[in-house]
Order: structure tokens, then C-alpha cells, then sequence
């Protein structure tokens, strides 16, 4: 009886958390009311694509050639705060974007939260710019969203560069990921992992090389977590999940590179066939040949130095 009323008592706690949570959350967070605290917010704009309000931050000369830039599933422009303006120094207009559903962007329930759904979007907000072609520059979520458009209008991408781009449904496989695609669960276990600190400082010292543990500050983990702080963001991300559907990025991007820096500081190309790697970013070229042979889809050659990745790509903060 004593543990009965003991698995009771917890379960009432446990429901109480859960109450005040879905009670007490904001439904959206609007740039506005936090401006001062989001980098660049002076560069801000907004524009209606479909019938959504579409954040993004701009750098550089509206005539110069355009590279637009697409975070990772969680993120938000912020991955692109040091970065966008080293780009745009070197001669280009640079736009990095929040998607939809993430950053300060609009979040609505009704978006499908696909994959090929975000495509479209930012097809549609080259559109809304006037931009006809561009260089594309994805990262994890937004590298499969980049090779998307690649695949599907390819008249629209002048060059395409994929960090760490996500190309298949390995992420579905993730134990929290798991447990969120069950109805119900999902819905209540979003808001607590989407808020946690902790978790996502967990995260982020997987992700970065020992040496690079200093960029994990408070600072970063707000600018990280403060946008989805919110009912229409808990829904977007957990919606995100439930629709990942990346397996055709392996299926059709016969062409496709993605650069992803490993823990030990080196970096390693990942092409999906044999050949020749050509890749331009910031006006930069480069041409590698493979040192070894690849062995299936995904295998990695290389490793190159750090000083030989800043030729692939200019600067990314990985989280």
C-alpha cells in the first residue's frame, strides 16, 4: 500500500509539471520583444511567402552575388552570425534564413514540416527577393533542404555546399526521437527536452571538439533555445521529427559533397560517389582528388587539415 501510494503521489507531481508547463509556456516569441538580445538584429527582415512571415538577416551589397544560407533542425540564423559577415565581405550578398518553424519565423500548425515543404518555401522566398539563382549553403537539416532545391530546380542553384548535411532517416533512430513519434508522449515530452539547458549543452559537447568546449557558453545556448521557448515552437520541432523523410538526399544526390569537421580537429569530406571534388565558397576554388578509394555511399576520404577545410567552407558554428 505504502509504494502504491508512493507511484500515486509521484504520478500527481509528475502530472502537476506537465500542467504548469502546457499552461505556463508563451505561445510564440516575437523578435520584437527580444531584439536587443539577437545578433545582427539590425539586419533583420521580414517577408510573407505563402502566406508565412519569413525571417532573415542580410549582409552585403543587394548587387553582389547572392548565397543564401539554411540552418540545421533546432537552430535558427544565429548558426550563421560570425559567418554571414566574413561572407559578405568577400564580395557577396549573403541572406541566411529561418525556416520555417524555426528562428523568428512563423510556426503554423498547419505546415507540413517536410523536408520538400521547406524546399518549396525557399524557392518561393528567392522568388519574393528576386533572386533567380543563387549559391546555397546548407547546414545538417538545412544541407538536405539546400540539396532539395538542388535536386528538384536545379536552374535555381548556381553552387551548392552541404555541412554536415543531413542525407538519410539515421536521426528517426534516436531514442528521444523514438519516444516523441508516439501520439500523446510526444506532445508532452517535447517542451521539457526543447527547454533543457542541460540537454542541449550535452549536445553541443558531443558535437564540438574538445578544444572548441569554450564556444559553449550561456550566451550561445540562449540565442539557441530562446526562439523555440514556445507552444508554436515545441510544435514545429516536434512536428519537424515526425516528417523526416531525408533517404532521397542518398537516393538521388549522385553529385552531393558535405564537409564535417570530426573530433579530433580534422576534417573529413564525405562524397556519396568516386570523382573529383570541386567546390567554390567565398570566391574561393578548390579541386581534390580521392586519397582513397570510397567503399559505399557515405564513406569518407581525407582527412584534411583544418587549414585545408577553410578552402571548403568559411566558417561554421556547429553546435
Amino acid at each position: 500500500m505504502k509504494k502504491r501510494n508512493i507511484a500515486i503521489a509521484a504520478l500527481g507531481v509528475a502530472a502537476g509539471a506537465v500542467a504548469v508547463k502546457m499552461l505556463t509556456r508563451a505561445d510564440t516569441v516575437e523578435l520584437d520583444r527580444v531584439r536587443e538580445l539577437v545578433p545582427h538584429s539590425d539586419r533583420s527582415h521580414f517577408v510573407h511567402v505563402d502566406g508565412m512571415r519569413i525571417h532573415y538577416q542580410e549582409f552585403g551589397e543587394p548587387a553582389a552575388p547572392p548565397v543564401i544560407l539554411l540552418h540545421g533542425y533546432t537552430s535558427s540564423v544565429y548558426s550563421w552570425h560570425r559567418a554571414a559577415p566574413l561572407i559578405a565581405h568577400s564580395g557577396f550578398r549573403v541572406i541566411a534564413v529561418d525556416l520555417v518553424g524555426f528562428g523568428y519565423s512563423e510556426k503554423p500548425r498547419h505546415f507540413e514540416y517536410t523536408i520538400d515543404a521547406q524546399a518549396r518555401v525557399v524557392t518561393r522566398f528567392m522568388d519574393r527577393l528576386g533572386i533567380g539563382q543563387t549559391s546555397l549553403v546548407g547546414c545538417s537539416y538545412g544541407g538536405a533542404v539546400a540539396a532539395t532545391i538542388a535536386l528538384d530546380t536545379p536552374e535555381r542553384v548556381d553552387k551548392l555546399v552541404l555541412v554536415d548535411a543531413v542525407i538519410n532517416d539515421d536521426l528517426r533512430s534516436h531514442p528521444i526521437l523514438r519516444l516523441a513519434s508516439i501520439p500523446g508522449v510526444g506532445e508532452i515530452v517535447t517542451p521539457f527536452i526543447a527547454d533543457s539547458r542541460a540537454l542541449l549543452r550535452h549536445r553541443m559537447s558531443g558535437t564540438l571538439a574538445r578544444a572548441n568546449h569554450h564556444m559553449i557558453t550561456d550566451e550561445r545556448i540562449d540565442a539557441i533555445l530562446r526562439p523555440l521557448h514556445a507552444a508554436d515552437g515545441h510544435h514545429s520541432l516536434l512536428a519537424t521529427s515526425r516528417n523526416w523523410h531525408a533517404e532521397r538526399i542518398t537516393r538521388e544526390g549522385k553529385t552531393l559533397v558535405s564537409v564535417k569537421l570530426s573530433k579530433s580537429g580534422k576534417a573529413k569530406l564525405k562524397k556519396l560517389h568516386d570523382g573529383k571534388v570541386h567546390t567554390e565558397v567565398a570566391g574561393v576554388t578548390s579541386d581534390f582528388e580521392l586519397r582513397e578509394p570510397i567503399r559505399g555511399d557515405g564513406a569518407e576520404f581525407g582527412p584534411f587539415t583544418p587549414d585545408e577545410a577553410q578552402k571548403i567552407v568559411s566558417e561554421v558554428n556547429l553546435k
